[in-house]
């Protein structure tokens, strides 16, 4: 491998916040094991994950002048044969690749790089939006969620792609029952009444599931919505972790809506 050029901070950081991510990342068995086969010193194996990477990665490159090694070390925890789930595989790669973009390089299915055009700027909301595009996708998620994971959305916090899923919830109830009303009013007439029934509703575990499905509702209903402004109640800071899971709750009151059927008004 010819020389390569060292990667900026910002991208170094990026990758081994991706790497070394609390949930999905490299464990610390993983991590001292890499990095030993890539002949990299571990220097802070006492540090969180992430930053145990970042140091020993910058380090690294700092005391050679190059990346090489950096990207060999990115290679082989991205080699294609350590993944059993494709999906994974091309999150990681694809979240990878978004960082690597703003230096030239692209790792490709392959497993191996290949130089690119840079990118001049870094987007940070476009790429919170397509980890988290990535991340739904690998739940498969309801098409109905994908519509709120946007730039925009996404662009401060994930408070507002969260409460933009929760209002297009509300809507679609509203336009499946045609009850014109909105927040717990709504999902008390709608499913406590009932209008929409989301399984037989004869036995009495039939008719305690429709009333655990309005809770449920009720709860997204407290915590985002306010019905006489359309404004979100309060808002607050949302991570990528809590948006993942909020969402993926919508996403099965989305799924449960599929199947709803309508014997009231």
């Amino acid at each position: 491998m010819r020389t390569r050029k060292c990667l900026k901070q910002g991208v170094l950081e990026r990758i081994s916040k991706i790497l070394g991510d609390t949930n999905d990342g490299l464990t610390g068995s993983e991590i001292a094991h890499f990095l030993q086969q890539c002949n990299i010193n571990d220097t802070s194996p006492t540090m969180t994950k992430w930053k145990r990477l970042y140091n020993a990665l910058a380090m690294c490159q700092n005391n050679d002048g190059c990346s090489n090694k950096v990207l060999i070390f990115i290679q082989t925890v991205l080699n294609p044969s350590r993944y059993t789930d494709s999906k994974t595989f091309d999150e990681k790669r694809n979240a990878i690749n978004e960082a690597l973009s703003y230096v030239g390089y692209e790792l490709q299915s392959n497993g191996r790089f290949r130089e690119i055009t840079v990118a001049n700027t870094i987007n940070e909301a476009q790429i919170r939006a397509n980890n988290l595009i990535a991340a739904l996708n690998s739940r498969n998620a309801h098409h109905e969620i994908l519509k709120y994971c946007k730039a925009e959305l996404v662009d401060k916090n994930y408070f507002h792609a969260v409460f933009e899923a929760c209002k297009g919830l509300f809507t679609r109830i509203r336009n499946l029952s045609l009850i014109n009303t909105d927040g717990i009013k709504l999902i008390q007439h709608v499913f406590g009444h009932p209008v929409l029934i989301i399984n037989a509703y004869q036995t009495n575990q039939q008719k305690d599931e429709q009333k655990g499905f309005e809770a449920i509702l009720e709860g997204l209903c407290n915590m985002f919505r306010n019905p006489l402004a359309h404004q979100p109640k309060i808002e607050w800071s949302i991570n990528e972790q809590d948006a993942l899971e909020i969402l993926s709750l919508i996403s099965y009151c989305h799924r449960r809506l599929d199947n709803a059927v309508r014997i009231g008004d």
